[in-house]
């Protein structure tokens, strides 16, 4: 029974190192709040291929999963490919 307990002990220690680690290595935040100048322009003028990954381009309409990264930019846009929003989540 000893056994069982301390390998479980192990194994929460080792996933609990492994998060931490993940965490260290994400950027803080997006870079929405340099890229506000954009917001009622068209899309095509941001050149998505030169932005950093990870990004999600959101028409209208589109589902999307609500669970939050705040390091993943989001770029809204409406009907007529006109960026209404940009924000990291």
């Amino acid at each position: 029974m000893r056994a069982i307990l301390m390998t479980a002990s192990l194994l929460a220690l080792t996933a609990c190192q492994t998060q931490i680690a993940e965490e260290e290595t994400m950027p803080e935040t997006c870079i929405a709040a340099e890229l506000q100048a954009f917001v009622g322009q068209p899309l095509a003028r941001l050149s998505l291929d030169t932005l950093p990954e990870p990004i999600r381009v959101i028409a209208p309409m589109t589902p999307v999963t609500m669970d939050y990264r705040e390091e993943r930019l989001n770029i809204e846009h409406d009907q007529n490919r006109i960026i209404t929003r940009i924000f990291c989540g």
